[in-house]
């Protein structure tokens, strides 16, 4: 599923990685001299969370127009959501931030990390600006197939091995309530990576920043890396954080990820094995099986909440999911399993609504219906067999999740019905680039949804400053309390220097 940095998670001809010049040069203009509009950040906020953090006097924004079509510039526009911390001292440029995803909110994820930046040496030379690309938080047209109680209520695609669309009815049924919740056709295709990759250079430009200087956790290492593939003269500097293998396809990216995760599944259970009352029992060779013991209850029959929601097999996954994201959360999904085998699903619960970012009125803040637009524009579709046989490869690598409603019967692509073919290569980098500004990788060793080893690929294949971090979580820059990848990465922000070769931190 490649989801966001903080929970997150695909047969037509395909374009290029790197996105082409746009159509139209002359209607491009307006966009390229428009002036931003830097003001209060009320009509930023999308959800009563977002607007106790953007009420912070420090905090600007604004938007920035774009084409919805790059094909047809002079044709129907998009407006990108800005959030600024102005520099303290003199500005020399602008930190642009993406979180993730897709379907990470950049505004959100700055005004998140507001004291941490503040705090900072970065934002003594350089404004922070995180964005929401489109369809995500205040950016707009919106992407919405269901509503937020349609995902509290599990009427939506569920997640486990893949998505449960089990027909080419429901493929279909999915591809129209996004077309109808989105606004039409062309809203929904224009999604895709390559798109939001065009919008940042626009984003660069408007800004006034010659050159682009650039942090992306996770998804956003992806639009990071393509921007530096595309635009290689346009850019100062460009970290990568948790980087996504770019060798990698759809399927192997996904296996990779539920690989890493049953490693980190094993470690809680030898963790839990230490107490004598552990839930998943006193042998980790047999936690598999005793998950799934403490799961099969709920396969039938939800369990109900103190406040009236259910909580389906689905929920325990992803709420398994979020927890196994760091290290400091083991102990939380112990706990919270050991609750489920006593009846009460609140804490599971807790940590599924993290995964999504939910809040505690409702609003599901990561984006997962821009999270499936985006992929399907993206990625590759499988077929049907394909898609099957996909499902039974994650229960051969990650056994934990191999209970027959994850990853037997017959499955579909969640993108199978969608009303355009995807407009990235696989892979989505290409092989020989050449003369490109070092950039910065960094790469954690237990990463469980962006794999290790797709961090040292991303370094190869851009020739890029690889930091290994030597810790089990998704994200490390800010989010790991480490002093020693803080000031590694603040160093190459600041005046372009990248850690020596085999450079090593740990959380």
């Amino acid at each position: 599923m490649a989801l966001t940095v903080i929970p997150l998670v695909l047969s037509a001809a395909c374009t290029s990685a790197t996105p082409p010049e746009p159509a139209g040069q002359a209607d491009m203009a307006a966009y390229l001299t428009q002036e931003l509009d830097w003001g209060s950040c009320t009509d930023t906020a999308t959800n009563a969370a977002d607007a106790e953090l953007f009420a912070n006097p420090a905090l600007e924004c604004a938007s920035v127009e774009v084409p919805l079509d790059y094909d047809a510039p002079a044709g129907e526009r998009a407006r990108i959501a800005l959030t600024r911390l102005p520099a303290r001292g003199e500005a020399e440029g602008s930190l642009l931030i993406n979180p993730g995803g897709p379907g990470g909110s950049g505004t959100s994820f700055v005004a998140s990390f507001l004291p941490q930046w503040q705090n900072g040496p970065v934002a003594e030379r350089f404004d922070i600006v995180g964005f929401d690309p489109r369809g995500i938080g205040a950016s707009t047209p919106a992407l919405d197939c269901y509503t937020d109680e349609e995902y509290d209520a599990g009427d939506v695609p569920r997640f486990g091995a893949v998505y449960d669309i089990t027909s080419a009815e429901q493929a279909v049924d999915h591809a129209q309530r996004c077309i109808e919740g989105s606004g039409g056709v062309e809203n929904l295709v224009n999604a895709g990576s390559a798109n939001v990759v065009r919008d940042m250079d626009i984003m660069r430009e408007v800004l006034g920043d010659e050159r682009l200087t650039f942090l992306g956790y996770s998804y956003g290492s992806e639009i990071g890396a393509m921007y530096l593939a595309a635009h290689p003269d346009k850019v100062r500097a460009v970290v990568l954080d948790s980087a996504v293998g770019p060798d990698w396809t759809p399927s192997e990216l996904r296996l990779a990820q539920f690989t890493a995760s049953q490693a980190r599944f094993d470690e809680v259970a030898a963790l839990c094995a230490r107490s004598p009352d552990c839930v998943l029992g006193p042998d980790p060779a047999a936690a598999n099986e005793r998950l799934h013991e403490i799961v099969a209850p709920l396969v039938g029959t939800p369990v109900p909440t103190a406040d009236g929601r259910d909580v389906s097999v689905w929920d325990v996954y992803l709420g398994i999911t979020a927890g196994l994201a760091a290290e400091a959360h083991w102990p939380t999904l112990i706990s919270a399993l050991t609750a489920l085998d006593a009846g009460r699903a609140e804490e599971i619960l807790a940590l599924r609504d993290g995964f999504y970012s939910r809040t505690a009125d409702g609003v599901y803040t990561t984006d997962i219906d821009t999270n499936i637009a985006v992929r399907c524009m993206d990625w590759p579709r499988l077929t049907p067999e394909e898609q099957t046989a996909h499902a039974r490869e994650v229960a051969n690598v990650a056994p934990m999740f191999g209970i027959d409603l994850l990853t037997a019967g017959t499955h579909h692509s969640e993108c199978e019905a969608w009303p355009a073919p995807p407009t990235r290569d696989v892979p989505w980098l290409p092989a020989d680039l050449e003369g490109l500004p070092e950039a910065l990788v960094v790469s954690l060793t237990g990463d469980p949804a962006t794999p290790y080893p797709g961090g040292v690929s991303m370094a190869r294949t851009l020739g890029a400053s690889l930091l290994t971090v030597d810790g089990k979580q998704h994200g490390a820059y800010l989010l790991g309390g480490s002093a020693c990848v803080d000031d590694a990465v603040n160093a190459y922000l600041l005046d372009l220097e990248t850690p020596p070769t085999d450079a090593r931190c740990s959380l």
